[in-house]
């Protein structure tokens, strides 16, 4: 991504930034995304499938959500993790026919 609206860098982290962005400008936000004709683009995966939480316990998203969306309640699922946390996040959106059928 390029943009007005991205960051311009870390602050005094010439080193982080370099991670993230390109000699062009270009932030590489670790998606993996389709680019469309018309300009959009969609994301489709995450090109690191694995992270460190401040614990320095490792998490795979992808298992866990693959766990969740067995789940005949869940319609969607993301986990987040950030490394200056301890847990996930998991953001799921319900099924409403089969909880509506549970709960009555």
């Amino acid at each position: 991504m390029r943009g007005p609206c991205i960051f311009k860098g870390y602050f005094r982290d010439p080193e982080k930034t370099a991670e993230m962005l390109d000699d062009e400008g270009y932030l590489h936000s670790g998606d993996v995304g389709v680019l469309y004709p018309n300009g959009s683009i969609k994301i489709i995966d995450r090109s690191k499938n694995i992270f460190k939480l401040s614990q320095g316990e490792y998490v795979a998203p992808e298992k866990l959500e693959n766990i969740f969306i067995q789940s005949p309640y869940i319609a969607q699922c993301m986990v987040y993790g950030n490394s200056l946390k301890s847990c996930t996040i998991a953001i799921v959106v319900v099924d409403p026919e089969p909880l509506k059928k549970w709960a009555d």
